[in-house]
């Protein structure tokens, strides 16, 4: 095991011990892709498994924030599926608080990776970088990327302390999976 998965192991335990947590996308209660690794100790009954739907998973997330939950922890397997979301994440998610006039802070943590080039290319629409994109579009959503084992949990309890909703993007420096060793 690396590192860097088990700090991820240890963010999502730190998340699932909150009591109104909860944990959906696609591959969270059965494997599919790397990501569930990291979260099948979490119990069946904090993850809530969806088809391939980004834009509704990410309307589902907002909604399930603003009756409640805390924090939702949003997964997306690749950053690249993540654009399909930007309506409800920059328009919606992003702008709850302005529309509603500070009545609604809906928090929720988005958690998503560039996808890894080895030890096969995925193809150009599985492995891009949106990271400075998201920063430029989003104005009350923080946006934190992750590429040592030793930044994800302090970088998960601030998303869990912030008022803000944050995107927590797994890109770690070596692009073979969550090996983070040299």
């Amino acid at each position: 095991m690396s590192r860097y998965r088990d700090a991820l192991v240890e963010a999502m335990t730190l998340m699932a011990e909150q009591p109104a947590s909860i944990f959906l996308g696609q591959s969270v209660l059965y494997p599919g892709h790397i990501m569930f690794s990291t979260i099948e100790h979490i119990p069946a009954s904090k993850r809530l498994e969806l088809p391939v739907m980004e834009d509704a998973q990410m309307g589902m997330s907002l909604g399930l924030a603003l009756v409640g939950y805390h924090p939702v922890v949003s997964i997306y397997p690749r950053m690249d599926f993540l654009i399909l979301a930007l309506n409800q994440l920059v328009n919606h998610l992003d702008k709850a608080e302005v529309m509603s006039q500070g009545q609604f802070k809906p928090k929720v943590l988005i958690r998503t990776m560039v996808g890894s080039t080895y030890p096969l290319y995925p193809g150009p629409q599985h492995c891009q970088d949106h990271t400075a994109a998201l920063k430029l579009m989003l104005t009350n959503v923080d946006v934190v990327r992750l590429e040592r084992a030793e930044e994800i949990v302090p970088a998960y309890q601030k998303a869990l302390a912030s008022p803000r909703s944050t995107i927590l993007v797994e890109a770690p420096r070596k692009r073979q999976g969550y090996e983070d060793e040299p």
